[in-house]
Parts: C-alpha cells; structure tokens; sequence
C-alpha cells in the first residue's frame, strides 16, 4: 500500500490493526458494510474489504490522501466495493445516510473534538442496534464510558494507541 512519506498521518500499525479485527471476528465473519472516518490511507477499512466487508465509505478531509486512498483501492483490486469522499467527517455527517455494521473513527491523535464527534456519530442514523464503533485514540487521552447510549465493551491499549470498542447491543459473549 501507498503510504505518504512525510505529514501528520499515523497508519495504523500492524499489530493493532490485527488486534482490531480479532476482537471484531463475529461481525466480520458475516458480509458486512463499514465505514472509515478519518481514514489517512485507508488501511482499515481496505483490512476490512480483506475481510468479509460487501463495502465500506472511506472519509478523509485532505485531498492528497483521497488520492491515496483510491490509488491503494484500485493495487488491491477493491475499488468497485467502496467510496471515497473527500471531506470533513462533520460533513459526511450530514449526507451519508447508510446503517453501517462497523464504524471506524482513527482522528489524528491532536483532535480535541474526538468526544463530541463520538456523541454524534452514537446518536445518528447510520448507526443501529448492532453497529460497532471501533475509536483509535492517543492513550493518554481517555474517552467516556458510553456516547448517546452506546457504551464501551472493550479497551485495550498498545503503546501510545488505545482502541476503544462501542456497541448498543452486543449480541456476543465476553464483549
């Protein structure tokens, strides 16, 4: 995959990106539809199209990341199961209109709007029932227990990175 060489983009390492989809295994063991906010290079949600994903919207705001995004969309061959929309994440939330079974929120580690952006995201539409919202955060900077009436389930922390998982209704075992 294309990554850009210098800027404030901070891929997600292997080693979380793995840890993410072993917790998420019995959402993804189904075909499923997901979105990536803030999605940098688009490294998770094209994880997710390796796994199970029929489709996933990708948001990110600077242009020259878009373009990487569709440039590493068309290396792997999935760019007939996805969108790109090049915008602010408080912009697409005001057209995307889809209910997505994962929800993916990776802002850059100095975004201070991260919790009002999750209360948002909890309370919209395109969030179910049975949507799992998946938050990468600095470790350093706790998010709350629960937005609009989805608390956490899980938490697990890998170095400076912290994953927050978030689900009305968890329908499996253990969270």
């Amino acid at each position: 995959m294309t990554v850009p060489k210098s800027g404030p983009i901070r891929p997600t390492t292997d080693r979380v990106r793995e840890a993410i989809f072993s917790i998420l295994a019995p959402v993804t063991a189904r075909p499923f539809r997901g979105l990536d906010l803030n999605a940098g290079t688009g490294a998770l949600g094209i994880e997710a199209l390796s796994r199970n994903a029929d489709w996933m919207d990708f948001v990110e705001q600077e242009p020259r990341y878009c373009a990487i995004i569709k440039q590493n969309l068309k290396k792997v061959g999935f760019s007939h199961k996805a969108h790109v929309y090049c915008c602010s994440t408080a912009k697409a939330m005001t057209f995307l209109k889809d209910k997505y079974d994962i929800v993916f929120m990776d802002p850059p580690y100095s975004d201070s709007s991260i919790n009002q952006v999750a209360e948002q995201l909890a309370g919209s539409g395109i969030v179910d029932k049975e949507t799992v919202l998946v938050i990468s955060h600095a470790s350093r900077v706790p998010l709350q227990d629960s937005y609009n009436g989805m608390p956490r389930v899980k938490e697990k922390k890998y170095g400076d990175t912290c994953i927050s998982i978030y689900q009305k209704h968890n329908p499996g075992k253990g969270g």
